[in-house]
């Protein structure tokens, strides 16, 4: 009975892949999204998007300024500098 011979370094480096292949395969199965399903997901996202704008009640975007009352916020064109 001889005992086989092994190169450790091979042996060190097939052990290593095996370890890096079994953790790719647990975050393909965590991380991992179809190019369908993501395409899905972006459609979604877009369809809450146009229905929450089409459902808006005076059409104005989003970061639309006050202009009018004390809460106004002074643009450098129209700030008189406190005189």
């Amino acid at each position: 009975m001889t005992a086989d011979i092994i190169n450790l370094r091979r042996a060190r480096k097939a052990k290593a892949r095996r370890d890096d292949a079994a953790q790719a395969a647990g975050n393909r199965v965590r991380f991992g999204r179809t190019k369908a399903e993501r395409a899905h997901g972006k459609l979604q996202a877009d369809l809450v998007d146009r229905r929450l704008e089409g459902a808006r009640l005076d059409g104005a975007p989003d970061d639309a300024v006050k202009t009018s009352g004390s809460d106004a916020i002074p643009t450098p064109e129209h700030d008189d500098g406190g005189r």
